[in-house]
């Protein structure tokens, strides 16, 4: 044997002597594992060594053999909720994982609104953080954050990071929106509860999308080298390559989502995106009706902010008008309205627990079965013109619209010129009927359909109903 080839031949032997098995970043001591499924667990070894794994639940022991490359993956069945249990994973080396909880896992994403802390930022508070965060301990919520990775290749795997209990200190710096959704689902469930965050403040949705997602989107470009990129949170692909596509898989119930902000200046592009983007997570996930919940983006007056645009669809409605309208377009899902919520001139609103439960209670009626209360934000449904009126009718709404005794001053009529005026709306159960003495051959109505302003129709639940337009001008 020539050298240089015993060489390479006996650093590999020696490689190979000294590998260990281990496992992807999301599995950790302190993990939740999605209750009643068959979750992946999934790591690396020696290309095609054998490893055991076995689950303290059942006693159950499972084989498999490292690919090629030295990956592998074992479906796990795993029990009705509970815990704690644990994991040994066992080949040239072992690891056993413990204090690991059965229960309901969610995967919570999206940008700023999204990642802000518990603690609120800088000169941004939260209301009510102090309270929650002291009164946060629970052992059977476990919170873990995907770090930031932006990156021009998907990742093999996500940065390091850990599952933490809920507590004071782990709390803090956790998502408030992902935290709120997660305590009320342990209140209302009762089972343990695996909060997944993996956000980006200030990103737009193609950066977490993968690029053969956007192939037909001739305005946006892929990125072919990392040299010269700035605002990576804002570069098409980064983010999905870095925290979505290592973690994708991963046992969960469900998706939540708040992200919208910083694509307001593309709301028709947006109608076309974000329905794809949760299609696309789904097939990653391999399940095409995996629930999904996410939050309308908040009034705030956004030509406050560089570039100033004012005016045409640079006005956020049309952006909530995309996230409305994306309902038709996206089975098993839910939106959080935040009409009631907004600041003029804050773009994080400061009432992330209303967000937050918002969300819970979305998951609550359609996934988790409380069908007993509607808990869900009033839905436009349907136009009618009669004589110099406008009839606008709505669904979930089972007791019918309140604006709480206040007179409706939020409502615009038009005609065929297609100049709005302001009308009056007059709430009649489930209906609103809506005049103007200036157009006297009413075709289309808006509702809140401003930059900033705040809701004044709820249900009668209290949820708000989301600012909507009937025309398609």
């Amino acid at each position: 044997m020539k050298p240089y080839f015993f060489t390479i031949a006996l650093l590999l032997m020696q490689w190979s002597a000294t590998a260990k098995v281990r496992l992807a970043a999301l599995f950790t001591d302190g993990m939740v594992l999605q209750q009643k499924a068959q979750v992946p667990v999934w790591g690396w070894a020696d290309p095609q060594a054998t490893l055991t794994l076995q689950t303290s639940w059942n006693g159950q022991k499972y084989q498999v053999k490292a690919d090629d490359l030295g990956q592998w993956k074992i479906l796990v069945q795993t029990p009705a909720a509970g815990g704690a249990y644990q994991i040994k994973v066992a080949e040239k080396n072992v690891i056993e994982l413990q204090d690991i909880l059965i229960g309901e896992v969610w995967l919570c994403s999206g940008q700023s609104n999204m990642e802000m802390p518990l603690k609120g930022y800088p000169g941004q508070p939260i209301l009510g953080s102090t309270e929650a965060i002291m009164d946060s301990k629970d052992e059977q919520l476990r919170i873990y954050t995907v770090p930031r990775n932006p990156l021009l290749q998907p990742a093999v795997d996500s940065k390091p990071s850990s599952w933490k209990k809920a507590e004071p200190q782990s709390v803090v710096g956790f998502s408030a929106t992902a935290y709120f959704f997660g305590r009320q689902l342990r209140k209302t469930l009762g089972v343990p509860v695996g909060l997944i965050h993996s956000s980006y403040g200030g990103s737009n949705v193609e950066a977490w999308m993968e690029a053969s997602w956007l192939a037909d989107q001739q305005d946006i470009q892929i990125p072919r080298q990392e040299e010269g990129l700035k605002d990576k949170n804002r570069v098409p692909t980064m983010l999905y390559n870095g925290m979505i596509h290592p973690i994708a898989g991963y046992g969960i119930r469900g998706m939540i989502w708040y992200q919208g902000e910083s694509n307001y200046e593309r709301p028709d592009q947006y109608e076309v995106l974000f329905p794809r983007m949760v299609e696309k997570f789904r097939d990653l996930w391999g399940n095409k009706e995996l629930p999904f919940y996410f939050t309308q983006i908040a009034p705030f007056d956004y030509a406050a902010l560089p570039p100033y645009h004012v005016g045409e669809k640079y006005n956020s409605a049309y952006l909530r008008d995309a996230q409305r309208k994306s309902l038709d377009k996206i089975p098993q899902a839910g939106m959080a309205v935040t009409m009631d919520l907004g600041e003029q001139n804050c773009i994080h609103p400061a009432h992330k627990q209303q967000s937050g439960e918002r969300l819970a209670y979305l998951a609550l009626h359609d996934s988790y079965g409380f069908s007993t209360l509607n808990l869900k934000s009033p839905r436009y449904d349907k136009l009618e013109i009669k004589d110099s009126t406008a009839v606008l009718s709505f669904s979930d709404a089972p007791l019918g619209l309140t604006a709480y005794g206040k007179e409706v001053k939020t409502f615009e009529i038009a005609g065929k010129d297609q100049q709005f005026y302001p009308a009056q709306a007059v709430l009649k159960g489930k209906t609103i009927v809506v005049a103007s003495p200036k157009v006297a051959e009413p075709v289309a109505v808006r509702y809140a359909f401003k930059d900033y302003i705040i809701g004044d129709v709820f249900g009668v639940n209290g949820l708000p109903l989301s600012s909507f337009r009937t025309d398609d001008w």
